[in-house]
Order: C-alpha cells, then structure tokens, then sequence
C-alpha cells in the first residue's frame, strides 16, 4: 500500500518508520524547497511484542511525495488549530486518498467533516510519541495498538485495508464507542494531569516537571483529583462516562490509593514512563487545557484544583 504522511514530525515518522519495516511505500508532504535528509536514524522502544518495551535501532528511509497523485490512505498529526491549513495543502498539491486524523481537538464532529469537505476521513489516536534529537535521530515510543473510530462511524470504504495494514505492521486497534468522545475524555486527563505538574505555575520544561510529578504519589493523588475535576466538563458536553469505564476507572478508585499505584506504574513500566517525559511541545500541551478550563467556565462548572493550577499558568505566560 501507498502511504503519505503530512510533514516529517516524530507522530507521523514513528509511525510511518513501522509500516515501511512491514513493507508499505511511505512518502512525505513537505513544503517545496524543505531540505530533508534521505535518512533518519531511529531509536525506537517498541512495545508491540514485549509489554516492558524492546530497544531498537534502525533507519528510515525517507522518500517526497509528489503532486497529483493518489495515496491508499493520508496521515495527518497536527498540532492545534493546524488542520484547516492541512487540508489547503492536500488540495492544493492535488493529493487524493482516504484520511486519518491523528489529531488532539475539541471540536465537534460537524466541525471537522466541515474542514474535512470532500475527503473520506477516519478519526483515530495514536499510541506513540517521541522527539526529534539534535543530531538528527528520531527518539521514539511505540505502543502494540491504537484507538480507531469504529466501522459505522467512519463510514469509509476502505476500513478493511486500513485495518490490513495496521495488521501488517502488528498494530491492534482498540475501538471505543466514539472517537470524538474519546478525545476529549483523552484531553480532560491529560489537562489535569499537566494543570497538577505544573501547579507552581511553571510550564516551560515538560520532561522535568513530568520526571518529578511520576516519582511523587502525592502529587499523583493531587491529579487523580483533578482529573475528576475535568471529566465534568466532558459530561457537561453531553457525554455518557458510563460508556468509558476502562478509560476513567482508574480515577475512581481512592485517589490516595490511585496516586501510589500509579507510582509504581510508572516505576515499572519504561513505555508509559518514557512517553511522558517525551512529550515536549508547550503550545500543544496548552492547547487542550485551555479547551477544558474555556469548557468549565462555559459550564459554570465547580473545578477548584483546576482552575487554580491553571490560573497560576496563565499568569505566569
């Protein structure tokens, strides 16, 4: 199959690296004039045969998209507000294929079939994250699976060779009930666990405060907390919780509790542990703590640890 990924960020690449390994021709959208190496080393923690991670080395081999031409399907990860710009390139490079939106929004999903237009689209969310070092290699995390929009959602007619090729390059697929729900369930977590690491206001240095909020079960306890906080405005958006128990169960269960199990959890667990610490784009990681904090307001929600936390932030930039 024919795989073009939009840009050469470290999402796309990790992923795209795991289907060349499994046989697939891989191509990037790059901006006309981009230098871009024909090689990119790789170090890659591949969780997809050993719960506890393998360390790998390799290289990806990097080829250009051309114009006019047709892909099986097209990657886009992109960063807040990118996606309107994503799709301008698509069509105005003349590329055609079936979408996949990598992609954190809080949008509705009449927004996104709106910005989407004519394109056949599947949402999904990876399991990966990384970073591009200085010297050129692709520090990376893969996970043995990702979550993808069920078949009657997405409505595609090609769902059978995406899931071939995900099956392929030995990805599973979890499906939840509805991906856009999932999203935001995913972005709530993650604004409270980042309001709780950087409650002191300081944002700036991701890896360090994510280090320290891991070892620490009481701030862990602090964002269990939050993160019940959070989930309210996914439930103010019309949302039944009840349908994501897997995902939300954890921040059931005494947080006390939950902050000493989740400790330990990242003690043990090189995968998890490293993938928090890889994720380094403060625009990004904003972005969704401002959706849910705006969300809140919008709500006239009770969220005191949050607000708080997030409140220093905002003062601080």
């Amino acid at each position: 199959m024919k795989v073009a990924v939009l840009g050469l960020g470290v999402i796309g690449t990790t992923y795209a690296y795991a289907l060349q390994k499994a046989g697939c021709d891989t191509y990037h959208i790059v901006r006309e004039g981009k230098v871009i190496p024909p090689v990119i080393p790789v170090r890659l923690l591949d969780g997809r045969y050993d719960p506890k991670g393998e360390e790998k080395d390799g290289e990806y081999c990097v080829k250009t998209a051309s114009t006019d031409e047709e892909y099986d399907f097209i990657l886009i990860s992109v960063a807040s507000g990118k996606l309107e710009e994503a799709m301008k390139t698509l069509r105005d490079r003349k590329l055609r294929g079936t979408v996949i939106l990598f992609c954190n929004f809080w949008n509705e999903r009449k927004e996104i079939e709106e910005i989407v237009g004519e394109y056949q689209y599947i949402t999904a969310f990876p399991t990966a994250g990384g970073r591009m070092c200085e010297d050129g290699k692709l520090d990376c995390v893969l996970f043995d699976h990702i979550m993808l929009e069920g078949r009657e959602k997405a409505k595609i007619g090609n769902y059978d060779e995406l899931i071939a090729l995900l099956d392929s390059a030995d990805i599973k697929q979890e499906i939840p009930d509805d991906m856009f729900e999932w999203i935001w369930i995913h972005m709530a977590i993650n604004a409270g666990v980042t309001s709780t690491a950087a409650r002191e206001g300081k944002i700036d240095d991701p890896n360090r405060l994510a280090r320290e909020l891991m070892s620490d079960s009481k701030a862990l306890t602090i964002a269990v907390k939050c993160i019940r906080e959070t989930l309210k405005t996914v439930s103010a958006r019309g949302v039944d919780l009840k349908k994501y128990n897997n995902e939300i169960f954890p921040y059931k269960i005494p947080s006390g509790i939950a902050g000493i199990a989740m400790k330990k959890l990242f003690a043990g667990n090189e995968l998890t542990s490293r993938i928090m610490t890889l994720h380094n784009d403060v625009k990004d990681i904003l972005y969704g703590c401002r959706c849910v904090y705006d969300e809140g307001r919008k709500h006239d929600l009770e969220l005191p640890l949050f607000y708080g936390n997030m409140e220093k932030v905002f003062a601080e930039l």
